[in-house]
């Protein structure tokens, strides 16, 4: 089913800014997931949720600021009917 609500109020109500280039826009940070073994933390994955025509072109390597901490691009995927995009980050 495809979204129908007002992406720019949701991102302007829940979101942290976000920047990759020349690029600007909302976005909401998930929490982080740690891979543990033997009690160590072996990495910990962020996500961000944001507007696919703001950050769908991301490609892994790239680099993105959100909420002024610089983060590399992991994986990105998009959402449902494809206005969402989730992008896989990693603190640099």
């Amino acid at each position: 089913m495809p979204l129908t609500e007002d992406l720019g109020s949701f991102f302007t109500d829940f979101g942290v800014n976000c920047t990759s280039g020349e690029v600007t826009g909302k976005g909401i940070l998930d929490m982080p997931g740690e891979v543990i073994a033997n009690g160590m933390v072996l990495s910990t994955d962020y996500t961000v949720t944001a507007k696919f025509s703001d950050f769908g072109s991301l490609l892994r390597g790239d680099s993105i600021t959100v909420d002024s901490v610089a983060y590399t691009v992991r994986e990105v995927r998009p959402i449902s009917d494809g206005k969402l995009v989730e992008i896989a980050i990693q603190k640099t």
